[in-house]
């Protein structure tokens, strides 16, 4: 799974598009992998940063994936590539917008806990 950037003048869209290339490319064994592909919301600046808004931040549990969502169109487009790929569990869109000023959401906040 990957984003991919669909407005042209967004400073992303080359390099997810580049990216995007190199995964179509790639192979396990002789077998080219299956790319699935989300947008990406708009972007989304606060005091001259721009945060990294992505569908792809989500968090997958034995019964449920969770979703960043942004108040944005592409939410529902991005809900329902995901319940397509997860029909045993229930998708659900949780407003992050303001989750991003930590820089991350559902699979960042989850990560490497500290050492005690």
């Amino acid at each position: 799974m990957t984003v991919v950037e669909e407005d042209r003048d967004d400073e992303n869209y080359g390099l997810l598009q580049e990216n995007l290339a190199r995964l179509r490319e790639m192979k396990i064994g002789q077998r080219k992998i299956q790319v699935v592909t989300l947008p990406m919301p708009r972007k989304i600046v606060r005091e001259n940063l721009r945060l990294p808004a992505s569908y792809a931040n989500f968090y997958i549990s034995n019964s449920s994936v969770l979703v960043p969502t942004f108040d944005d169109p592409n939410d529902a487009t991005a809900l329902s590539i995901l319940q397509t790929l997860f029909p045993d569990r229930r998708v659900m869109g949780i407003d992050c917008r303001e989750l991003l000023w930590g820089l991350g959401t559902f699979h960042c906040l989850t990560q490497q806990q500290p050492a005690v």
